[in-house]
């Protein structure tokens, strides 16, 4: 196994992580088998069971691990149920330390945006979680970028714990990711963590079209189907397949190494329905992305817009003006 580390933490995780939605004994037990480090949960993963399985599980093998766990959305009927004000932090932690059978958790993860709560009054309740040993280290799912960067510069100027790792959607079909969140992880030197890499299980090429697509996440999850729902994911996914098999790799696999190739990328989180998935996942690790590989990979899928409308920087302008030999240098302006 291969371990890196998380950001400025200092912490050393496997470079990939396991998921527990799903979780399992035998899963979880392949997955330590195989030197992985790194579990991810969260409050609502499967209503609550996922956090209580998995604090059965590492019963006496806590020190072992590096855990995380999530807080934000709603996990009851209740109306004060979700949402990121000190009282529900508050409310959350200790239900997720009580079902996790912990003192701690490492990396705790607002696992949403909070638009009726002030920020820093978030930043202040985790701060304060932080100096209770109740968690070690504050983290973000789900967040725009700008939402981020301001949060960091709030917990800078008023000395507080601030966010060391970062949790984004990211596959070959979702790219959103790479046009802000993973250069402010690289500027920041912040820990990413990618869920969701082979896109709710379209690059396995299990499914060839919206249409046939009858079984599993897709079809049956109505999240998975608004997120990956589209025909042109489908033929993405389609023209991914097609490649993975002239290369002669397993499709899942070469999913999470291109993520894991990302320079800004941690670990990549996986799921497993099967022992058999694991196995698949840790395949991934043997396979050699290089930068030109990395580069054939992503022409197959749509490439995300650039974060402004200046595309002549994409093209080689640069703020000190485009140089071609024929040409006296011309500032391209503001």
């Amino acid at each position: 196994m291969e371990y890196c580390e998380v950001g400025n933490t200092g912490v050393r995780v496997s470079r990939l992580c396991f998921g527990t939605v799903g979780i399992s004994k035998d899963k979880f037990e392949r997955c330590l088998d195989a030197g992985i480090n790194f579990i991810d949960t969260a409050d609502v993963y499967d209503d609550g069971e996922a956090e209580l399985l998995l604090g059965a599980l590492m019963k006496g093998r806590r020190d072992e691990l590096v855990v995380s766990s999530k807080t934000g959305f709603p996990t009851s009927e209740d109306s004060d149920s979700g949402g990121l004000s000190r009282r529900c932090i508050m409310r959350a932690i200790e239900g997720s330390l009580k079902r996790l059978q912990t003192d701690r958790i490492d990396f705790y993860f607002l696992h949403c945006y909070d638009p009726n709560t002030d920020m820093e009054e978030t930043l202040h309740a985790m701060d304060d979680l932080v100096h209770a040993g109740k968690i070690r280290y504050l983290a973000v799912s789900n967040w725009a970028a700008w939402q981020i960067a301001k949060a960091i510069g709030i917990s800078r100027s008023a000395g507080l714990a601030a966010f060391a790792c970062v949790e984004p959607m990211y596959s070959l079909i979702k790219r959103q990711a790479e046009v802000e969140i993973l250069p402010l992880a690289l500027a920041e030197n912040l820990g990413v963590v990618p869920y969701s890499p082979i896109a709710g299980g379209l690059l396995t090429g299990k499914y060839s079209g919206p249409e046939q697509a009858t079984e599993g996440r897709p079809s049956h999850d109505a999240l998975s189907q608004k997120r990956y729902g589209e025909k042109r994911y489908f033929e993405v996914a389609a023209r991914f397949v097609k490649h993975a098999e002239s290369r002669g790799v397993n499709p899942a696999a070469l999913a999470l190494a291109w993520v894991m190739s990302h320079p800004a990328v941690t670990a990549p989180i996986f799921g497993a329905r099967s022992v058999r998935h694991i196995d698949t996942a840790l395949s991934a690790l043997d396979i050699a992305m290089t930068p030109e590989w990395r580069a054939e990979v992503s022409a197959l899928s749509i490439e995300p817009p650039n974060a402004t409308d200046r595309l002549e920087e994409k093209r080689g302008f640069f703020y000190r003006g485009w140089r071609p030999e024929s040409k006296p240098v011309e500032s391209p302006g503001n």
